[in-house]
């Protein structure tokens, strides 16, 4: 009985020390209002659709990605980006994304500046209806996709290439939506 509390209590004291070696360092501040400048919508209105999205920051410190969707006019998409900026993403980055949701499927997108049509890297973001959660998204976990569609035997990621990071849905649900970004920030160890 001993060992095994010994034993446990040297597996906490390992995780607890693991923990405190990893820094978290933010890549967003939405307390301050000059943030809105650094970010900007974008729309299936770039091929014709209707679909209405936007961003505004909260009394909460947050951000409201919000809107309505619509699959009129073969839209189906709204987003929200940074602006083309340094992010100083490196190897073995996590990205530390704290939200609340409607329940809808969206996605965390990361842009590089190569001169490709509708590229980027993906990975899902599915956030509880009205819940505050973190969600962990690896770098190395990240799908190369073009027009939403998988890219097949696509390079892999490029941490120090990346120079904007968004939002999208586009989970051809019409209706309004609503995904509050409460921070955003770099796991590194």
């Amino acid at each position: 009985m001993l060992r095994t509390t010994y034993v446990l209590m040297i597996c906490l004291l390992h995780n607890l020390w693991a923990l405190g070696m990893e820094k978290s360092i933010p890549l967003a501040d939405f307390s301050q209002p000059r943030t809105a400048s650094e970010w900007q919508n974008i729309n299936d209105g770039v091929m014709g659709g209707v679909s209405d999205g936007r961003f505004r920051l909260t009394g909460n410190k947050s951000m409201e990605f919000y809107g309505t969707l619509s699959l009129e006019n073969n839209g189906g998409f709204a987003s929200v980006r940074t602006k083309p900026k340094n992010l100083a993403l490196q190897k073995g980055d996590v990205l530390l994304i704290r939200v609340k949701g409607d329940g809808r499927e969206y996605s965390l997108n990361l842009y590089s500046p190569k001169p490709l049509v509708a590229f980027s890297y993906r990975m899902p973001l599915v956030a509880q209806k009205d819940v505050s959660m973190e969600l962990k998204f690896p770098l190395d976990k990240f799908t190369a996709t073009s027009f939403g569609r998988v890219v097949p035997n696509a390079q892999p990621l490029d941490p120090s290439e990346i120079n904007a990071l968004g939002f999208l849905l586009g989970d051809k649900k019409a209706g309004p939506f609503r995904l509050e970004i409460e921070s955003i920030s770099i796991l590194r160890d």
